[in-house]
Parts: C-alpha cells; sequence; structure tokens
C-alpha cells in the first residue's frame, strides 16, 4: 500500500490462469506423500525408531526438513503414520484372519500369512512394531506406549475371536483364549525376529508346522 493506495499487481489479458495460485496461501508440495511415507517406513522398518535420524529419512524420502515437518509433523508423528501405512499394507491378512469359519483356519492363515511376508522380496525383514518396542529407550517412551497398546488392541482382538471359537464348540472348555492368543503372539514374533535374523523360508515354515501340530481346535 502506497500512501493509503493499494498496489495492484498487473496481469496480461488471457495469462490469469498461469499465475500461481498459491502466492498467499505457501509453495505447493513437490513430492507425493504416499511415497515419501512409504521410503519412510523402510528407514523406521530398517533402523527402528531411535536408530533412524533426520538427516537418513529426509535423504530416503527425498525431501528436506522443512518439507518433512509441514507435511508430518515431528519425527514422532512421522513415525506414527509409517506405523498406520505398515499395519494397513503389511498386515491386512491379520484381520482376514479372523474371518475365518474356524480356529484352525484362522490359525493357518494367521501364520501362513505371516511367513508370506517375512519370506517375500520386500525388505528389511522383521517385524515393525516388534522392532520398535524393543529398540525404543527411555528417551522414546511414548513410541514404545504407542506401539505395545497397538499390539494390545491387536491381541485383544484375537482374544475376542477366539472366545467366539470356545463358544461355538471349536475350542475345548479347557483352553484359556487368552493364553492362546498370548501363544499364538508369541509364534508371530517369533517368526518375526526369526526373519530379521536371517532364518530361511524352510526354517520358519517348520515353525508354523509345529505350532498347527499343537493347534488345539478342530
Amino acid at each position: 500500500m502506497l500512501d493509503g493506495v493499494t498496489k495492484l499487481h498487473y496481469i496480461p489479458p488471457g495469462m490469469e490462469s498461469v499465475v500461481p495460485c498459491c502466492v498467499s496461501k505457501g509453495r505447493p508440495r513437490e513430492f507425493d506423500v504416499d511415497e515419501a511415507l512409504t521410503a519412510a517406513l523402510r528407514v523406521f522398518w530398517r533402523r527402528g525408531y531411535e536408530g533412524a535420524s533426520m538427516a537418513e529419512l529426509t535423504a530416503e524420502m527425498g525431501i528436506a526438513k522443512p518439507s518433512l515437518y509441514a507435511a508430518f509433523g515431528n519425527k514422532e508423528e512421522l513415525f506414527k503414520k509409517a506405523l498406520d501405512l505398515y499395519e494397513r499394507e503389511k498386515l491386512a491378512y491379520m484381520t482376514e484372519a479372523l474371518k475365518e469359519p474356524t480356529s484352525r483356519q484362522m490359525a493357518e492363515r494367521l501364520l501362513h500369512g505371516a511367513l508370506e511376508m517375512q519370506t517375500s522380496n520386500c525388505d528389511p525383514k522383521g517385524c515393525l512394531g516388534v522392532i520398535s518396542a524393543v529398540a525404543c529407550g527411555a528417551e522414546a517412551s511414548s513410541i514404545r506406549a504407542c506401539v505395545i497398546e497397538r499390539q494390545k488392541s491387536a491381541r485383544e482382538a484375537l482374544i475376542d475371536r477366539l472366545e467366539e471359537y470356545k463358544e461355538e464348540g471349536d475350542l475345548p472348555a479347557d483352553i484359556e483364549p487368552e493364553a492362546l492368543a498370548r501363544y499364538m503372539t508369541a509364534v508371530l514374533q517369533g517368526l518375526s525376529v526369526q526373519a530379521g535374523a536371517g532364518a530361511s523360508r524352510s526354517e520358519l515354515r517348520s515353525l508354523v508346522d509345529m505350532a498347527m501340530r499343537t493347534w488345539p481346535g478342530r
């Protein structure tokens, strides 16, 4: 504004459409948010939460720190968004397994789904939740609490489904659904830990076969 008169920018006729619409709104993002989040997931999966540096995250995502903060918030929020993506893409088989009509079919789908994920061509191997829950120290207690809470929610869903199988007569009366759910969780976590340590598909398959031989349901 000059001498009480607002200064206007001249726009030649016919050129209105090429004038950036974001002059007053800031620069538009110059990267694909989903691709950047997938890249961040790879770093967190390899390094865990604490091991993933901002320098490695921005390099893998192909963006600068200001863009990361603007799109995802801080490192903690970025991790939680990456965990959301991990659960949607990598753990979808768990949700589908709970829809199986018998407990044995459910267990088979859970174990074979985990086996396929751990022996696929995608890297790195292991479970993001397990890696992060184990690796997070005191300075990342909120992240550890977040991971543990999500694992608890998944285990409760499994317990509820096992309760239904028991009520239907699928499981023996002396079986405790909570204990069986913890057993299944331990097997699944064991698969991811051993896969991360380099176990072969045949070695992991033997663990799946052993768990199914001891499964109490029909």
